[in-house]
């Protein structure tokens, strides 16, 4: 008596092959995280001033503080609901209280066109709580660009 055994009924078995098809998404997958360009977004759409002089690399900032052109404020994220000097000032001394260690600093991100009382009254609040290391965010300075700027 001849049994038949499964799967040899002369006919080859079609299978498809997952591991190589795994590998390929895999390397693809790996490839756009590599190639791709990540922008910083802000919370406001700030055109930065531009500035000429050598290029500094920025080390990792503390606390962020964004203004937009019509004095609104932005610190490490959350809008302040007041403009005023004391609302930035609790703002700012909430963000040094989640900071740990000491040296804390401060990166002021404010655009071209935002009124100089603004950046002012953001660098008193940072000197009232005790921030002493703040830096100004600009653009380098553009090539075509006349002397005067414009």
């Amino acid at each position: 008596m001849k049994f038949k055994r499964p799967g040899r009924s002369g006919r080859a078995l079609v299978a498809v092959e997952l591991t190589p098809l795994i590998d390929v998404v895999f390397l693809l997958l790996i490839f756009f995280m590599v190639s791709t360009t990540f922008v910083r977004e802000t919370a406001l759409g700030i055109r930065l001033p531009n500035v000429e002089g050598d290029a500094v690399s920025r080390e990792p900032v503390d606390i962020e503080v964004q203004i937009s052109r019509g004095g609104d404020y932005v610190v490490d994220g959350a809008r302040l609901q007041e403009n005023d000097a004391a609302a930035l000032r609790v703002a700012l001394q909430a963000a040094l209280a989640r900071r740990e260690g000491p040296g804390a600093s401060m990166l002021v991100v404010a655009d071209s066109q935002t009124r100089h009382d603004a950046v002012v009254r953001v660098l008193g609040a940072a000197r009232s709580v005790g921030l002493t290391d703040v830096d100004i965010l600009t653009d380098a300075a553009d090539s075509s660009e006349g002397e005067d700027g414009h």
